[in-house]
């Protein structure tokens, strides 16, 4: 039986999109063996700067964070890279909370910082 290719979430608060889309290009090719999916700006900014398929989602505060929730409630996400800006206030704070607890709740890994997720990326 074929093993099931895992899905990682990619999400990235505006302060820290250059962040992830450098740690993506440096992951690229161990990322090239899993589904991608994203919030809005974060998918395209990573799929243009690595030519990597990112199934893009709304934006983060127009539903994009509870779309992905959603995903993970569902067990069509197996990961999250979430690089949060814990520094700035956030319009969708609430939904960056939810999105959070989904992952506890539904015990789905989720990095919020590169030192973690490239641990995961190697495990």
């Amino acid at each position: 039986m074929a093993k099931k290719q895992k899905t990682i979430a990619l999400i990235a608060h505006d302060g820290k999109k250059h962040e992830m889309v450098n740690w993506a290009l440096q992951h690229k090719e161990v990322l090239q063996g899993y589904k991608l999916c994203g919030t809005g700006t974060t998918a395209r900014l990573i799929s243009e700067a690595t030519g990597l398929e990112v199934k893009g989602y709304l934006s983060g505060p127009l539903g994009g964070d509870l779309q992905i929730g959603a995903k993970m409630a569902e067990k069509a996400v197996d990961m999250v890279v979430f690089f949060w800006d814990p520094l700035s206030a956030q319009p969708h704070d609430p939904d960056v909370k939810a999105l959070l607890r989904i992952a506890v709740v539904y015990d789905i890994p989720i990095a919020t910082n590169r030192a973690t997720a490239n641990l995961m990326l190697s495990i």
